[in-house]
């Protein structure tokens, strides 16, 4: 009985399975067993689970006459087990009953690192099948330990869990037996167990939060759209009601501060913006930059671009401290911000206006009145003039069919000599026919790239994004387009593996080779052709 209680005090301890720490018990003995009567032998131990009483016996397989013998220990032939026991046949096991162990210091010792082995794996197992399904749970913890700004947090002794260093608030420093709140953001299943990681920083920390401390949130009245975070300097939540007569800001920040006050006071300190959201994405990045006033939006949805105008006086404001505000924003919102002045904004629509018209001018061979008619009814290319409709540049005022059909010729024209000039320009330069396709690139700028050395979709490919951007030239592409563009050109890298792949991998079907010996030089293919992602990552970030 005295086994039993140990498995149950054990079970209880660790949170475990009662039977696995006894299953654990029996391969101790059937260890120790091994040692004292040979490891050849096949031993089994058995706990009885009423009384406690252990049962060590020695299994031996009765095998046909014809069938080689792999182990004397414990096989036999049929014709040497009928002498033992008369009924025997091929597939019984003859058991013998063991003398119980009388365990020295040495088995003692092996049976307990087997037991506290099985036992620390039962539990691994139990601590990531409990927190696999809690990730984006806010929890609390005791700090356990601190090591070069890593925390290691015990959770209510279920398990532990780490709080990274680039996870923890700027500035707040946690000592050892402090309690500590903080969001499970991925759990790993290691071979020294589960990782459970917990961040302070996440954007999701603060909703979770904001959710505990308000009602209307928890209840689904309100709806959090999103956060935008600078982790313990300031931060933005986009907040809705689904209640006409609930204002979801006021419900939020609560009588006199009193509900964001405590998520404040929980992120040391960081001021929060409650925005209230907009379907409409101009009004809702004028309520995103607040307290800066919003003069004029301007969207490319194309691009997911957004220019913002504001007074003079606001631009400081609307940027924020180091950009802040606007990063934030532009978080927030989803779409990058570009803030101008009214008096950038003008200046700049001038010099495009002038820019477009002469462009015009020269393509189409009209006048400044014709050219600033088109721009004024927003053409930006001489493309979109000849594939407008001739019904619709009919109702430009001032314009007849006549015309309209000859500006469409005129523009047909210069389209077809710029043409013939890139084709010329392709051949001199020896730009490969597969650059010349590539995805997010104007023929005009893939010239640029030949004239820089770079002549083929591989050479393209090889590039990180502050490379393409210094070659296409200042303001000619973003960091973001850039780095897509430069995926999109390695794409058949990929496509080129994948086949490799398929191909080596029927080659050891046919040859009778494991499948994954085979494909052990195409995930090397596959690694190389993502050696890249790395280059693109550096460029990005210098």
């Amino acid at each position: 009985m005295e086994l039993l209680q140990v498995a149950d005090n054990v079970a209880r301890e660790k949170n475990i399975d009662r039977e696995i720490v006894i299953t654990a018990m029996e391969e101790a003995i059937q260890k120790a067993g091994r040692s004292k009567y040979g490891h050849d032998h096949d031993i089994r131990a058995e706990i009885d689970r009423k009384n406690g009483n252990i049962e060590l016996k020695r299994y031996r397989e009765v095998v046909a006459d014809d069938v080689e013998i792999e182990n004397e220990m414990a096989q036999l032939y049929v014709d040497q087990a009928k002498r033992i026991k008369g009924d025997a046949k091929v597939g019984d096991f003859l058991i013998d009953e063991l003398p119980p162990l009388d365990f020295g210091r040495i088995a003692a010792q092996t049976a307990k690192q087997v037991i506290m082995q099985k036992v620390r794996e039962a539990e691994r197992a139990r601590q990531y099948g409990e927190f696999k399904d809690r990730v984006g749970e806010v929890i609390n913890g005791v700090v356990k330990r601190v090591e070069y700004g890593n925390v290691t947090v015990d959770l209510q002794g279920r398990a532990e869990a780490l709080l990274r260093r680039d996870e923890g608030l700027p500035r707040e420093h946690l000592k050892t037996g402090d309690r500590v709140r903080a969001i499970i953001y991925e759990v790993r299943e290691e071979m020294r167990g589960p990782q459970i990681f917990l961040s302070r920083t996440h954007p999701e920390f603060m909703a979770k939060l904001f959710t505990q401390e308000v009602p209307e949130i928890y209840d689904g009245v309100i709806e959090i759209k999103s956060v935008a975070r600078d982790p313990g300097s300031r931060a933005k939540i986009a907040v809705v009601s689904k209640d006409s007569g609930i204002d979801p800001v006021g419900a939020c920040v609560g009588m006199r501060g009193s509900r964001v006050q405590a998520v404040v006071n929980e992120l040391g300190g960081e001021k929060i913006d409650i925005v209230p959201w907009q379907e409409d994405i101009a009004g809702f990045v004028v309520n995103a930059l607040q307290p800066a006033e919003v003069t004029k939006v301007v969207l490319d949805e194309d691009t997911q671009r957004m220019e913002v105008v504001v007074p003079d006086e606001q631009l400081s404001l609307a940027i924020g401290r180091r950009g802040q505000n606007v990063r934030l924003a532009s978080d927030l919102v989803g779409w990058y911000i570009d803030i101008l002045t009214e008096a950038q904004e003008s200046e700049r629509r001038a010099e495009e206006f002038k820019t477009r018209s002469a462009l015009f001018m020269e393509a189409l061979d009209v006048d400044d009145v014709i050219a600033h008619l088109l721009v004024a009814e927003g053409f930006t290319k001489v493309e979109e003039v000849a594939e407008t409709p001739v019904e619709e540049l009919n109702q430009i005022e001032g314009f007849e069919e006549e015309i309209s059909i000859e500006l469409q010729n005129r523009a047909a024209t210069w389209l077809d000599a710029k043409q013939k000039e890139l084709d010329e320009k392709q051949k001199e330069l020896g730009i490969a026919d597969d650059l010349m396709t590539a995805k997010g690139l104007t023929p005009a700028q893939i010239i640029k790239l030949g004239e820089g050395d770079v002549k083929t979709l591989d050479d393209l490919a090889d590039l990180a994004a502050d490379e393409l951007q210094e070659l296409l030239g200042e303001g000619q592409i973003t960091e973001k387009d850039a780095n897509t563009v430069i995926m999109a050109a390695r794409e058949h890298w990929f496509a080129e593996a994948d086949a490799k792949a398929a191909e080596e991998a029927a080659e050891a079907e046919t040859e009778g080779e494991p499948a994954a010996e085979a494909t052990e030089a195409t995930e090397e293919n596959a690694d190389d052709a993502t050696d890249g992602d790395d280059k693109v990552a550096a460029g990005g970030a210098a």
